[in-house]
């Protein structure tokens, strides 16, 4: 038996574009036959890793760059001084021993090798690499391969057993994520639209021979959306990643609180797009991961008094039960956290604060967790 935590979000995003496509477009998505406004996954867990460098120990984060050659020789001038002249040579050869092709950077001359792709290391094992770079240097001996290779499969971070690594090179070194994440869609149609903007050029203006015209001008496009968000957390697979229970649950509790409050932050300075979740509902399972995403397959309309919120939270209610009259898939337990009072709140879960909501997660997961854990 396997337990999962889904998470569902609703949450009302205004006139912004926080994830844009290669032309600077919000990104978007045809669902039910109709034009949605979406942000992809890949921006929604950017923003959430952000939050926990701001708030986890920097041992419990990583760092994923190509720039790894530069990262463990800064580690080992640090932790050896004294070999901060050959820290570069030393770190090349750690990536050597474990496999890992490093070139010249296309960009920058002179600079250290790079790997050919991002590569997420915790920094812990950025630690670990360089004490092994130290001693070899030291003692006068070639690098252990295996213990290396040991490294890079111990002491994952938070953010490394959530979201996984991917070692081209070898995939021997890979660690499978714990976590998957949706693209957001609006549950409802969603066109874009277009700001004209003009800038005063304030020296210009001051002048009396100048008339008053913009120093610059242009359009920024953006759009507008009550969303829907999905994420599921595969705990037997988070302790895997992180080797004990009570570190996948403090994970946990810590994902729980990121994937609700982050918000990626593109052109954030223009739309100042600070919004929160109008409605968190999330669902213990031992069964399968499910998404509600199809509780918005017909788009829902807006009321001119309540807007999209209240529908897309009756269209989820209505969905979940749908879904549970007819596959007889029940969740373990059910908590919502919700800006609003109604049936269909109720219906979702037990209603808490987002205070006790974490906390409450981890009550709901640990038995089911430990248990397993104390069976294997």
């Amino acid at each position: 038996m396997s337990t999962f935590v889904d998470i569902h979000v609703i949450q009302s995003v205004p006139p912004s574009c926080v994830n844009r496509d290669d032309s600077g477009s919000p990104k978007s998505a045809l669902y039910g036959g109709v034009r949605r406004l979406r942000v992809s996954s890949q921006s929604w867990k950017r923003a959430t890793r952000l939050y926990f460098n701001d708030r986890l120990d920097a041992s419990d984060v990583g760092v994923r760059t190509k720039r790894v050659v530069e990262t463990l020789a800064t580690r080992i001038a640090e932790q050896a001084p004294d070999l901060s002249g050959s820290a570069a040579g030393l770190a090349e050869e750690v990536f050597k021993a474990a496999k890992i092709k490093l070139s010249a950077p296309r960009s920058r001359k002179d600079a250290p090798l790079e790997s050919g792709y991002l590569l997420f290391l915790s920094t812990s094992q950025v630690s670990r690499l360089a004490g092994l770079a130290i001693a070899s240097s030291r003692e006068g001996k070639a690098l252990d391969a295996k213990a290396v290779k040991k490294v890079f499969k111990e002491t994952n971070s938070v953010d490394i057993a959530l979201f996984g690594r991917m070692v081209a090179d070898d995939t021997d070194l890979n660690v499978d994520a714990a976590c998957q994440v949706a693209h957001a869609i609006s549950t409802h149609a969603a066109d874009n639209e277009y700001d004209f903007f003009t800038a005063v050029d304030d020296e210009k203006n001051r002048s009396e021979e100048e008339d008053a015209g913009a120093g610059m001008m242009g359009t920024i496009e953006f759009s507008s959306a009550t969303m829907y968000r999905y994420a599921t957390v595969n705990m037997d697979m988070l302790v895997e990643n992180l080797g004990s229970g009570e570190a996948a649950l403090h994970a946990l509790e810590v994902f729980v609180q990121g994937f609700c409050l982050s918000m990626p932050t593109g052109k954030q300075n223009t739309f100042a797009n600070y919004t929160l979740p109008e409605a968190i509902v999330i669902s213990v399972r031992d069964d399968q991961p499910i998404s509600l995403v199809g509780a918005f397959e017909k788009p829902v309309h807006a009321n001119e008094d309540t807007g999209y919120l209240t529908a897309s939270l009756e269209a989820l209610s209505a969905h979940a039960r749908t879904i549970e009259d007819n596959y007889g898939l029940r969740p373990r337990a059910g908590l919502v956290v919700s800006l609003q009072n109604s049936d269909a709140v109720a219906a979702l879960g037990e209603r808490v604060s987002f205070a006790d909501l974490s906390g409450r997660v981890r009550d709901a997961v640990a038995p089911l967790v430990i248990s397993e854990e104390q069976g294997s």
